[in-house]
């Protein structure tokens, strides 16, 4: 029962007696109609919903197409300017399960950016923690309290919460990319804030930005910056470095070393260079690959999840719904659903979770078990 319906009627009588439930008497009936007067609600009405044996998400398994959401996000280039007001020409993921809500899950937004030639999506900031994920493209800036930093295909770029940024697109053709955000969990704790920045964007394009010539070397750190930051200081991690992670993880296994996470199925995590920890408090991301004909074993895990598929094809079976999945497609994981993937080539996808959340909450679980069937 969703928290709008649980407002509207707090509460519930049930239309038969049953076990552990007392009788609905005239005095009862209008008990429970005193208690709604008075908003209050009984909590033996309720428990079922509330306390469920296991979680019991209100968010569906859901996929979109890459073939469907490109030529959408091309029509609003065509016809919604970008600028102050709107500030960005997103369009979210609306997940069937959440009321019309633009979220993908209860804890995560998901949406397609899209920038055209010459175009300068201005600066703000906001609380709400956030990252780009690039599925094609380059030639688009992105500037983070005044350091402009590429974006081009496969690139992850996270942005913590509270930093200027605004992008421009200094290219002759228009890009899109993957925006992910935390601004469900932010919306739902009453704990966001949002700032407009300066009108004028720095519009330059070094090859390298200053967080990278800064942190982006492995296992090395400035000693100027000592204290531990929270959220990853670097601003970009290149595709070129988290392909030939993944590679190396499938080298060692044919080599007959422990690498990967099951047979064939090689995963990398982006952490943050100061801590070894999540690039940000609330997310967590990854990037999973594939061999063709490897698969993975069935997980549930509390926490929710969206996955896009960088190249490649395959199956994805989420809970009673199952998929073929190419490149672009985007698809969602609720809580506690079982998760199961198969490539029929090799097979490229990126990821991220709300798994931080719950982690430090000491509400995290995860099991995993052979597929069946």
């Amino acid at each position: 029962m969703s928290a709008r319906r649980m407002i509207q009627s707090p509460v519930r009588i049930p239309a038969r007696q049953t076990s552990g439930q007392p009788s609905v008497s005239p005095e009862l009936a209008e008990l429970y109609r005193d208690f709604e007067t008075a908003r209050i609600v009984p909590l033996w009405t309720q428990i079922g919903d509330l306390m469920p044996a296991s979680p019991a998400p209100s968010a569906r398994p859901h996929l979109w197409r890459w073939s469907a959401l490109r030529p959408l996000a091309e029509r609003a280039g065509e016809l919604v300017p970008v600028g102050r007001g709107g500030e960005r020409r997103a369009i979210a993921l609306a997940n069937p399960g959440l009321g019309g809500l633009p979220f993908a899950t209860p804890t995560l937004w998901a949406a397609v950016q899209y920038l055209m030639p010459g175009e300068t999506a201005p600066e703000h900031r906001h609380t709400q923690h956030a990252f780009r994920f690039v599925i094609e493209g380059e030639g688009v800036w992105t500037l983070v309290n005044g350091d402009p930093v590429a974006m081009r295909r496969g690139d992850f770029l996270p942005q913590p919460g509270w930093n200027w940024h605004g992008h421009h697109n200094a290219a002759t053709t228009p890009m899109a990319w993957l925006d992910g955000l935390d601004i469900p969990f932010v919306h739902a704790t009453d704990s966001g804030f949002f700032e407009f920045g300066p009108e004028e964007l720095d519009t330059a394009v070094p090859a390298r930005s200053r967080s990278e010539r800064l942190w982006g070397y492995p296992g090395l750190a400035p000693v100027s910056a000592s204290a531990p930051m929270s959220s990853t200081p670097l601003g970009a991690y290149r595709w070129e470095f988290t392909n030939a992670a993944l590679d190396d993880q499938l080298h060692l296994e044919d080599e007959g070393h422990r690498g990967v996470l099951e047979q064939g199925h090689a995963a990398i995590r982006f952490t943050n260079p100061c801590t070894g920890g999540d690039v940000m408090p609330t997310i967590r991301a990854e990037f999973h690959r594939l061999r063709p004909d490897a698969s993975t074993l069935v997980r549930r895990e509390v926490g929710s999840s969206v996955w896009q598929v960088f190249e490649g094809h395959g199956e994805v079976r989420v809970g009673e719904e199952r998929w073929t999945v190419e490149r672009g497609d985007l698809f969602v994981v609720p809580s506690w659903r079982p998760l199961a993937i198969g490539a029929a080539t090799m097979l490229d996808l990126f990821r991220f979770s709300d798994a931080p959340i719950f982690e430090r909450l000491d509400q995290h679980r995860c099991v995993v078990e052979e597929e069946s069937g």
